[in-house]
């Protein structure tokens, strides 16, 4: 059996019953953040664009684009979610990091199929559960390689999460579930190029991977086909798209440990290698009640990808600048992180930030426990000649420091200030009680 198959029948017969109570909240918590992510992300430009696609080109349909009156078909809706997930960084991760973003790979493509099938929340829970373990060890496997490659990790990746989704939701089987990841595989894309020299796209990868994921699905139960080596085969995800890939994590522990468990939900709406430093940021402006204006040079030491990927001192857009520790760091300095609309195109052009930014050193933080752990070392020379440093590896959102359910209602009303408040909060108690509906066509995502 390969893994794909092995994976398939894991997915088709889990039991809603046999999902332990925490690990469902963890799920809850991801479908709400996803949510509340959608409806701050469809408001901006990019993500227009992507919508109004949708609406030239799907006939009429059933599945909301969350925060919006529009309505589409399905895979048109999980194309405008997904980008609308991960229009502005601020959709759900794990911890430690294997480059997926479950929030618009599984409960994003869950969602639609849900309202459009007027399905009920343990069904949902269940899929979603059933698609993050899958995807969260597919991630795993590839051991970090991905974007080493040069490939963006989530776009490729998402498209079997949302396979696994769509797939339980429609109970396609194993058979045909495993037809689904082989057809997945061929689909999900994207490159890292927007790191260096700009662009939107980034934000499109994980619209794109929730629609072929759905597509993979629908293709599936209707009687095509894939690949059943489509994971650890010689042409396979695990040689084509990574390097030194571990096929043993595929199905390591499968159905005894709770990857669910290591979501990890952000505070600001930047790339996760910059949550730590902007804490530390945060955390040294209170302490020695500092400003930008205060600051002369910036050091940060951080992981292998930070250096590698996220050293980016003059970023050119704000895909790039939310990419970029520097800015991130020297934003902190000066504006809230914690409200999205902190990044902005005015904060993008303010030559303070800008300056800090540009002369920011990062270097490899050296005796981590792995080069993604978390371990960062933010450093601050002040005009005044003295040095201030805060070290940390975690920050209010992880595992290991979890949000409470106040904190992300607080988190989830900020995303939709914009929106009736009153709707907002309606809809967050119904989301944190999923399991009780019955019927998700009924629940009011246009707030």
């Amino acid at each position: 059996m390969t893994a794909a198959h092995t994976l398939a029948e894991f997915a088709v017969n889990l039991k809603y019953e046999s999902i332990p109570p925490e690990v469902i909240e963890r799920a809850k918590d991801c479908i709400i953040d996803t949510v509340g992510a959608c409806a701050f992300g469809s408001q901006l430009p990019w993500t227009q664009i992507v919508i109004e696609h949708g609406k030239r080109n799907s006939a009429p349909g059933e599945c909301s684009v969350f925060g919006t009156p529009v309505r589409l078909r399905a895979p048109f809706a999980c194309l405008a979610n997904g980008a609308s997930a991960h229009a502005f960084e601020l959709d759900a991760l794990c911890e430690p990091s294997v480059g997926i973003h479950p929030g618009a790979a599984l409960c994003v493509p869950g969602l639609a199929p849900s309202q459009g099938r007027k399905g009920n929340g343990k069904a949902l829970l269940s899929a979603v559960v059933a698609g993050y373990e899958v995807l969260y060890r597919i991630g795993d496997a590839a051991n970090q390689s991905i974007e080493k490659v040069g490939f963006h990790s989530p776009g490729v990746v998402g498209a079997f999460g949302t396979a696994v989704v769509v797939g339980r939701l429609f109970e396609i089987g194993a058979e045909k579930m495993a037809h689904a990841l082989g057809i997945a595989g061929s689909l999900g894309s994207g490159l890292m190029e927007f790191s260096r020299t700009g662009g939107m796209v980034k934000r499109l990868h994980l619209g794109r991977s929730a629609e072929s994921g759905f597509i993979a699905a629908v293709l599936a139960r209707d009687g095509y086909t894939g690949p059943a080596g489509v994971l650890d085969g010689k042409f396979g995800f695990l040689n084509t798209f990574c390097r030194d890939a571990e096929p043993a994590r595929l199905t390591k522990d499968l159905g005894k440990t709770w990857h669910v468990m290591k979501t990890k939900i952000k505070r600001y709406s930047c790339h996760a290698t910059s949550q730590v430093p902007v804490t530390l940021t945060l955390d040294l402006k209170a302490q020695h009640q500092l400003t930008g204006d205060d600051v002369a040079g910036i050091a940060i030491a951080a992981n292998e990808k930070t250096v590698s990927h996220h050293a980016i001192n003059e970023p050119q857009d704000m895909t790039m600048a939310q990419y970029s520790t520097p800015f991130n760091v020297a934003l902190a300095l000066y504006l809230d992180p914690m409200d999205p609309r902190s990044f902005s195109e005015k904060s993008l052009a303010d030559p303070r930030i800008r300056a800090l930014a540009k002369g920011a050193k990062v270097e490899l933080f050296k005796g981590a426990a792995s080069p993604v752990a978390q371990d960062c070392r933010v450093t601050f020379r002040l005009k005044n000649g003295r040095e201030v440093t805060a070290q940390g590896n975690d920050f209010k959102g992880t595992p290991t420091l979890p949000l409470t359910r106040d904190e992300l209602r607080e988190k989830f009303l900020k995303l939709t200030a914009h929106k009736d408040r009153v709707k907002a909060d309606r809809l967050f108690s119904q989301l944190a009680e999923a399991e009780k509906v019955a019927d998700f066509s009924t629940l009011d995502f246009a707030l």
